[in-house]
């Protein structure tokens, strides 16, 4: 007899519907034969064993006969433990142990343990999404995915802790109530963190610097001694950066969903992400990778910031691999089975030491490291990827005066403020333009001559910065992206000459000293 249910493959971000065909013969042999056909993986063809033991703690002995399950379509790889319940289910509708024939509204995913309860998944949230997308009505869920799946309007999600709970609900139809969320009210209580930049004494050049950079969406190189403050600023970026809409929310919460790090009991990313890998990462981990491709740190910080602390001591491959995601906003990574792609437009945010040491310019403590020592660390970063980098800032060490002042620093709030305003100047100014441009850092060389134009003034103060401190000429473009950013924060259509001197403060390591 024959018998088939609905289950889901996730794939990249995205998933696929797959049917599950179940198919027993009446002949009994010496022993059952259980086959797994259409492109399985290891974890999919041990499943056996799991639906085996399953069923029979359940109180469902299962007569030794040929058993052949298909996955189909075939020609698509599956990989994970999620087949256990619809095959389990499956198995027990061929033989008569379901009241329905046939289940075409309700998609199950779930792994089963030996005694038959059910274990959560990766990928709910693309599961409910692709349920809605084929008009699948029902979503039947482990407990612990329930959350996650029910952030999908139009889909009914049923959390589950067994498969006799299943059974029970498929063969009377009742009893188990629909889980239903209140999105904007989660979303809301998510978006919650207990850093401040109130927290933070002195480095007033700086957060100015992490506000303009969080206003414009530019990415931003810290340069100070150990202890100066960098990481501590770093991780209070997300919190003055605009809130995650909901879209931004599902797409966040999407990538996590299938990476295995979704903290199952908040269903939601409700704040923006910060990601900050060690730098003994390796460029899979940190662009994504294996043979049925995951999500790397980049695809995690989506809609985030990605801070890499000791850039300099990152391998040089690893850096370079960052270069596509920066420019284009996504990670492509092609493997013989697949092709994939994942998200990954964030705002990366990097630390660093002057030289070696630590300590070159420092006022208080020696430098022992030597010009060409210096010059050795600071072009272990790559000039394509500095390219990429708007921002470049001195954070030097805070004196002992403003660490004991009795002065309240701003707070994150109020940095919020200016620059949900900057970013909605943005978005009116680039509504009428073709490319979907979000922030300044987004802007072509066309958008930058369109809403860039420059003054007598500011020309002139343009054209004595790049000739007298030896700026770049890959360093211009930045340098009025930036400028632009801080008009907005100030309010200001029109770009004005101190408008250009700070943009130009922001190119630390473009200057002569350095080259």
């Amino acid at each position: 007899m024959l018998y088939k249910t609905l289950s889901a493959a996730v794939y990249g971000v995205n998933a696929n519907i797959i049917e599950v065909e179940v198919d027993v013969s009446g002949i009994k042999q010496n022993e059952d034969r259980f086959h797994t056909v259409g492109l399985p993986d290891a974890a999919v063809r041990e499943s056996r064993d799991r639906v085996r033991a399953a069923l029979k703690n359940c109180g469902y002995d299962i007569p030794p006969t040929d058993i052949t399950i298909n996955l189909a379509p075939a020609d698509i790889r599956k990989e994970g433990s999620g087949f256990d319940l619809p095959m389990a289910l499956g198995i027990l509708g061929a033989y008569g142990g379901l009241n329905k024939k046939e289940i075409p509204d309700a998609l199950f995913v779930g792994e089963l343990s030996l005694d038959g309860g059910l274990r959560g998944v990766r990928g709910a949230l693309p599961i409910a999404l692709e349920a809605r997308s084929r008009k699948v009505k029902r979503l039947i869920v482990p407990e612990v995915n329930a959350r996650e799946a029910a952030m999908v309007e139009d889909v009914e999600v049923y959390p589950l802790k067994s498969l006799i709970d299943v059974i029970h609900y498929i063969n009377s139809g009742n009893g188990v109530p629909r889980l239903q969320v209140d999105r904007e009210k989660l979303l809301s209580e998510s978006q919650h963190s207990y850093l401040d930049f109130k927290d933070v004494r002195g480095q007033q050049t700086a957060k100015r610097a992490l506000e303009v950079a969080c206003a414009g969406g530019h990415n931003i190189l810290m340069i100070g001694p150990p202890g100066s403050g960098k990481t501590m600023l770093a991780k209070r970026m997300p919190t003055i950066l605009p809130p995650l809409t909901f879209e931004e929310a599902l797409e966040t919460t999407r990538i996590h969903s299938v990476a295995g790090v979704l903290d199952a009991q908040a269903g939601l990313v409700g704040v923006r992400p910060f990601r900050s890998p060690h730098h003994t990462i390796s460029d899979a981990g940190l662009i994504g990778g294996g043979a049925i491709p995951r999500p790397g740190e980049v695809s995690l910080a989506h809609n985030g910031v990605l801070f890499l602390d000791e850039l300099p001591e990152f391998p040089r491959t690893v850096l370079e691999v960052m270069r596509q995601p920066l420019e284009d906003g996504t990670v492509c990574i092609a493997r013989a089975a697949m092709s994939l792609s994942f998200p990954a437009r964030f705002m990366l945010t990097a630390a660093m030491n002057p030289c070696p040491c630590g300590f070159h310019n420092d006022s208080k403590r020696e430098c022992h490291c030597t010009p060409p020592m210096i010059q050795r660390y600071i072009s272990k970063i790559s000039g394509p990827l500095l390219d990429r980098i708007d921002i470049h800032i001195d954070v030097p060490a805070v004196n002992y005066k403003e660490m004991r002042s009795t002065n309240e620093p701003e707070s994150s709030s109020k940095i919020l403020e200016r620059v949900i305003r900057a970013r909605g100047t943005q978005l009116e100014r680039f509504s009428s333009s073709k490319a979907r441009l979000y922030c300044n850092a987004q802007m072509s060389s066309q958008n930058i001559r369109k809403f860039c134009t420059l003054s007598a003034d500011c020309e002139r103060l343009l054209e004595r910065a790049m000739t007298q401190q030896g700026l770049s000429a890959r360093a211009h473009d930045r340098i009025l992206k930036v400028a632009r950013t801080i008009a907005d924060l100030d309010g200001t259509a029109e770009l004005e000459p101190k408008h250009i001197a700070e943009a130009i403060q922001y190119r630390t390591l473009d200057r002569t000293f350095w080259a």
